[in-house]
């Protein structure tokens, strides 16, 4: 149980924070219109993007070194709590069906376990113990990477993730909202995105909340893109696993070949499925079996492939 003086020390804390800070310009809230608040909440979310631009540098620099890692058969592991924690599931749950991910390749870690997803778990948070536990149920190894995310830098189950990831020799990456905060501090790559006091007073589900989430695309998204899952900007790894994505599927194979129909259903049918193979053998008049085996060789990079193939 938390004592008194504890109390104390944490609001202390929580005051210096920028995610924390008390609007009086906004104290009214609560008697304007709808329109005026949502007008307000919009303008307010107009500057999150400027605040990651200044980052994009580091931001950049991370997901080289990400990238470096996964190619080598490293895991992207992502650790926070709440919201922060949330973000880094979903983010880890999409990279499956949009890039064919083994679901073990990018995953999502947060304070208190799947539960944690839907509803509250008291402490959870605040137990750097807990981090270190569910870390070392995925025995991390060199080539893995671990980023802590939380908006206020401060979160002992992100920071406690990243001190222990960094420690087993794990890429580290601090995800915060703060200036000059304990998780980048901690982190091989410290990432801090200063998105201001919140709308509501510390709550970090809005403006920092969003600037997580367009970070964590990028790190998610751009790794992938230089590990060859995409062709251009086409989703080439995708999954069929469903009706749309079947149709997403063959619209993929049309836009990267100009293929009719009928060729396409020849190439999928010869590649069972797999667009890259199908793309492949369309483009560089190989069977199913060549262009299976030619995308190994390349480690599924479809340029390099396409390459080899014609040369």
């Amino acid at each position: 149980m938390t004592s008194a003086s504890d109390a104390r020390d944490l609001q202390t804390q929580l005051e210096q924070l920028t995610t924390e800070a008390f609007r009086p310009d906004l104290a009214e809230i609560d008697r304007l219109s709808t329109l005026e608040i949502a007008t307000l909440m919009n303008g307010e979310d107009a500057g999150v993007p400027g605040a990651v631009a200044r980052e994009l540098p580091r931001i950049a620099a991370a997901v080289d070194a990400v990238a470096d890692r996964m190619a080598r058969g490293g895991r992207l592991v992502y650790a926070g709590a709440g919201t922060a924690g949330r973000l880094g599931v979903l983010d880890a749950s999409e990279c499956p069906p949009t890039f064919n991910t083994d679901p073990a390749q990018v995953v999502g870690l947060i304070a208190g376990g799947p539960q944690a997803m839907v509803t509250s778990v008291e402490g959870a948070e605040d137990s750097a113990d807990l981090a270190r536990a569910d870390l070392d149920a995925l025995d991390l190894g060199p080539d893995d990477t671990v980023v802590g995310v939380s908006a206020s830098g401060r979160t002992p189950y992100a920071l406690g993730a990243v001190e222990h990831a960094r420690k087993l020799g794990a890429l580290t990456i601090g995800l915060a909202c703060n200036p000059d905060s304990a998780l980048a501090a901690a982190a091989d790559h410290g990432i801090e995105i200063v998105t201001g006091p919140e709308l509501i007073t510390g709550s970090t589900r809005l403006k920092a909340g969003t600037a997580q989430k367009l970070v964590l695309n990028m790190i998610s998204t751009i790794t992938m893109i230089r590990l060859g899952k995409t062709y251009g900007n086409l989703m080439v790894d995708v999954r069929a696993s469903n009706d749309k994505l079947r149709a997403r599927s063959r619209r993929i194979v049309a836009l990267a070949t100009g293929a009719d129909d009928t060729e396409i259903d020849r190439a999928l049918t010869e590649a069972n499925g797999e667009v890259k193979d199908a793309i492949l053998t369309l483009l560089a008049g190989v069977d199913g079996p060549t262009a299976a085996r030619l995308l190994t060789e390349h480690r599924g990079h479809l340029r390099a492939a396409l390459a080899a193939a014609r040369a």
